[in-house]
């Protein structure tokens, strides 16, 4: 946990160039009591809502809002709304993540891939086996992919003589992170040991006269190879959009014709990571000469030499794209990177209850996490307890994102007023949560709102964006937006 010392420097610097707004004025006109016996004793008026509650009832989301407002110096609690109700998080659980990622890990950690090979290499020639190892970087593309098989050629390997291996198993994998989303999500992907292009393909279609050309490709910004460990048919069905099937080796995806228009592309998950992988780097060897038998997955790491390695960028900066992007990905490997540092973790649930009890050490209370993206709809935190997690961590503050205040044309931002957060955005749920800046007293907040009961009514093929989820979430931003000005008219 910060020190007092650490969160007073920290702040000191972020808070100083920042401006102050005034408080509200006082009424103007007070009520007259009513005469005596001057008739008839009204009916006691209706009880006034608070500025507060006019907001929310003006939103008019139903379900839950809660909130809780942080003075990060102090901790002291400044006001809270159902701050010790369990609410989901979505993406603002990255917070938690990142900082559980740094705790565990360190700002500068690097994730490895490497070759490996089990024989001496003699005259070019490997006398054994060629392995694929993963370290679990989830920033791993296609262009790095490339430099590492470049760098096996110059390493002065042509020819293997044994198998072509791929290990995966430096963290826990499934085929997706969360069960109850739709197959053809992208944001819901594979995740393990290994992974390339956040572990999606890129699927592009052209129209060709009465017929499309399509292309399955591991796209990157210079190399795009195509990749056998998946498919496209195009059917002529009215729905569903997109159908799956699997072998045990490979994605096998068809569409619907009708819902193609002309030309297009969109990225579609993969969920055999460690296959993709291995498919592409072998079609990236040989465009270096070298030609490598079929992958095959490993469960083992076998032993041997180190030809070649490549790194992801470190923790720190990858950690601040993911808060950028909320790249699920990013989160889930980072978070079971950080539990696996301490012991073997057998599955991301596992991992998830370990970030669990770091976060209640960093005085959130009880919590309940399924994941480390957000993205299970079972996990949970108080209002109070996420805003009393930030105000402990003022370190990630850097890492956030700005976010503008401004609500339409006729109310521009004020000035003298910062705000840094995360987004999270779920069918039917909407949360923010960072810091307000602006004066000599900084503020930490989370606000969370959720009508879980409109979003478990979504059937899982619609999930990727049910009717009236659009309207809701804009006006649930729109409400976050008006608390905090109020919050930094009161208290900033």
């Amino acid at each position: 946990m910060t020190s007092g010392l650490t969160r007073r420097v920290v702040l000191g610097g972020l808070v100083a160039s920042a401006g102050s707004m005034g408080l509200a004025g006082a009424p103007q006109t007070s009520v007259r009591p009513l005469p005596r016996d001057s008739g008839p004793v009204p009916a006691a008026p209706k009880k006034l809502l608070s500025r507060t509650e006019e907001l929310i009832r003006a939103a008019g989301l139903g379900g839950d809002v809660g909130f809780a407002v942080t003075d990060v110096q102090s901790g002291e609690v400044l006001e809270a709304r159902l701050g010790s109700t369990y609410l989901p998080p979505a993406s603002t659980l990255k917070t938690v993540t990142a900082l559980y990622a740094l705790d565990r890990l360190g700002p500068n950690h690097r994730f490895q891939t490497s070759v490996v090979v089990t024989g001496p290499v003699r005259a070019g020639r490997v006398d054994g086996d060629i392995v694929l190892v993963g370290g679990g970087d989830p920033t791993l593309d296609t262009d790095r992919l490339a430099e590492l098989a470049l760098m096996v050629r110059e390493a002065g390997i042509t020819e293997v003589s044994g198998a072509f291996k791929v290990y995966a198993e430096a963290l826990p994998r499934a085929d997706r992170i969360d069960i109850d989303q739709p197959d053809h999500v992208s944001y819901n992907p594979s995740f393990g040991g290994l992974n390339l292009n956040f572990n999606r393909v890129h699927f592009e279609w052209k129209r060709a006269q009465d017929n499309y050309e399509v292309t399955m490709q591991a796209r990157a910004l210079r190399f795009r190879p195509s990749t056998n460990v998946a498919s496209m048919a195009i059917v002529d069905r009215k729905s569903p959009v997109f159908d799956h099937w699997s072998n045990g080796e490979r994605d096998n995806w068809s569409v619907a014709r009708r819902a193609l228009g002309r030309d297009g592309a969109r990225w579609l998950p993969v969920r055999y990571p460690a296959r993709y992988a291995g498919d592409v780097f072998r079609t990236l060897a040989r465009s270096n000469g070298i030609v490598l038998k079929p992958a095959e997955i490993v469960v083992t790491r076998p032993e041997g030499a180190v030809v070649a390695t490549v790194e992801s960028d470190a923790l720190r900066p990858m950690l601040h794209g993911m808060l950028k992007y909320s790249t699920n990905l990013t989160a889930e490997v980072a978070g079971m990177s950080a539990s696996v540092s301490e012991g073997p973790v057998e599955t991301m649930g596992a991992s998830a209850r370990k970030m669990a009890a770091y976060a209640r050490a960093q005085g959130s209370g009880f919590v309940m996490f399924k994941d480390h993206s957000g993205l299970n709809y079972e996990s949970a935190i108080t209002p109070s307890g996420m805003s009393r997690i930030l105000a402990s961590n003022p370190e990630i503050l850097p890492l956030l994102k700005k976010v503008n205040l401004s609500l339409g044309k006729n109310r521009p931002a004020p000035t003298g007023v910062d705000v840094v957060a995360k987004t999270g955005t779920l069918n039917f749920v909407s949360s923010l949560a960072g810091f307000v800046l602006g004066g000599p007293r900084a503020l930490s907040f989370a606000i969370f709102t959720a009508d879980t009961a409109r979003r478990d009514a979504v059937p899982p093929a619609e999930r990727e964006r049910p009717p009236g989820s659009r309207s809701w979430a804009r006006r649930s931003r729109q409400l976050q937006k008006e608390l905090i000005l109020d919050w930094a008219q009161r208290y900033a």
